[in-house]
This record gives structure tokens, sequence and C-alpha cells, in this order.
């Protein structure tokens, strides 16, 4: 219990340190080159309070929780193909490719940041992006993602063949899509990196390179969320031109009859 409320009083102390310059910046316009004195100073006090008090919780619930929960998932799914034998068939991953792959998809669609990306994107478009399509495009580049990456862990390969080859797909897709869903695309890779989806994924990279023998934590444990970022720009710019298709199929069909 005392090692509990240790950790805690570490983490709120590290997390005010941290916070402390964006407050600073904040304040300092407001105070000194606006001259604008803070409206609601209370409710701004309270809520600076409530943000501190939820990332301290979130970091502690990280690293006691989450950091964990990865580890013993990638344990208990490498556990029957690494009795085996020494040798590392990669096709006897296959259920560590489908949870992956799963993980990155559920979490995607649970992530706060490309709900509000979404219906902003609905507001601004007057209806045209849906918001679920734009989420499950979103979640299923993810997924693909993530599921892509959990391979190269158990493959060994480099990453930067795999990140070159995606952002390939990616600047030959900005040439050929809709030039109103590039800006979108390119942020939807951005929002996936947030507060749900960044640390399972971390936890399982790097669980899965602990697990696996010959793999270092560093080397192959990370990369995962650059996969989680790339592939939902894939998916976005895919499901554009899709739609762009189909739309001008109707029309030629239109203009037959």
């Amino acid at each position: 219990m005392i090692d509990i409320f240790s950790d805690l009083a570490a983490t709120l102390f590290g997390t005010v340190i941290d916070v402390a310059p964006i407050a600073g910046v904040l304040l300092f316009f407001q105070v000194v080159v606006l001259r604008v004195r803070i409206p609601n100073l209370r409710r701004t006090l309270v809520g600076f309070f409530y943000v501190i008090l939820g990332l301290t919780l979130f970091l502690v619930g990280l690293n006691e929780a989450l950091f964990p929960l990865g580890k013993i998932m990638a344990d208990q799914l490498t556990r029957a193909p690494l009795a085996s034998g020494d040798t590392i068939n990669v096709a006897s991953f296959v259920w560590v490719y489908v949870f992956a792959a799963s993980l990155g998809f559920a979490t995607t669609i649970a992530e706060p940041s490309l709900m509000a990306v979404a219906l902003k994107a609905r507001q601004a478009s007057g209806g045209g992006i849906s918001v679920w399509g734009l989420r499950i495009a979103v979640a299923i580049g993810v997924g693909i993602g993530v599921g892509l990456g959990a391979y190269r862990i158990v493959s060994g390969y480099p990453l930067i063949y795999f990140i070159v080859f995606a952002y390939a797909i990616v600047i030959f897709q900005t040439f050929h899509a809709p030039r109103t869903i590039i800006p979108l695309a390119y942020d939807s890779g951005g929002v996936t990196t947030s507060t749900v989806t960044v640390p399972l994924v971390a936890a399982l990279g790097l669980g899965l390179a602990e697990s696996i023998p010959g793999r270092s934590p560093i080397i192959d444990g990370f990369g995962l969320i650059a996969f989680a970022s790339v592939f939902p720009i894939i998916a976005v710019l895919g499901y554009a031109q899709m739609g762009s298709w189909r739309a001008e199929r109707r029309s030629k069909r239109r203009t037959e009859i």
C-alpha cells in the first residue's frame, strides 16, 4: 500500500512539472500579451486540477495495468507456437496476428479523438462524410497495420521496408484521391495515436518482442504505432477513392440510360 501511494505521489509531481509549461504559456499570453483577466477563474482552476488528476491516474494505470497486461497477452499468445521448437514458424503465430488486428480495430473504434474528428468532418462536409464510415475505415486501417506490425515482430524483418512501402502507397494514393479528402485522411493517421490505442498497442509490441527469442524490445518492440499511423491514411484514401469510383460509375449508368 505504501508503494502505491509513493508511486502515485511521484507520478503526480511529475505530471505537475510536465503540465506547468503549458499552463505558463497560456497564462502569459492571457495576462501579459492580451491583457485580459481570466474568465471564471475558479472554474478554470478546478478544471486544471481535474486535468492533473486525470493524467496522473492515467499514467499510473498505464504503468500498473496496461503494460503488464500487454506482457501477459503476448506470453499467452506465443506460448503454444514457441513450444513446438526453437525454430520460429511465422505461420504458427496466426492467432497473434488476428488478435493484434482485432485489438487495433477495437481500440480505434473506442478512440475519443477519432469520434471528435469524425463529428467535425460531418459538420464541415454538410453530412457528406459519414461518421461511422470514417471511423470504420480508420479502424480497419489500424487493424491491418497492427496485425502487419505483429507479423514484422515475429518474422524479424526490418521496420524500414514496411514503412517505406506503406508511404509509397500513400504518395501514390495522394495523387489519385479526391482533393477534399486528403487533409482529413492525413489527420486520421494522427488521431489514432491517442489515449486508448497507444498504450495497448505499445504494450502488445513490447510484450511480443520480450516473449519471442532473438527479438529486442528496443529494436523490435517499438514501431507498431508507426503502423497504426500510416495504414489509416491508406484506408481513408482508399475509402474515398472507392466512393468516387462508385459515384462516377452511377453517373455513367444514368448517362447511358
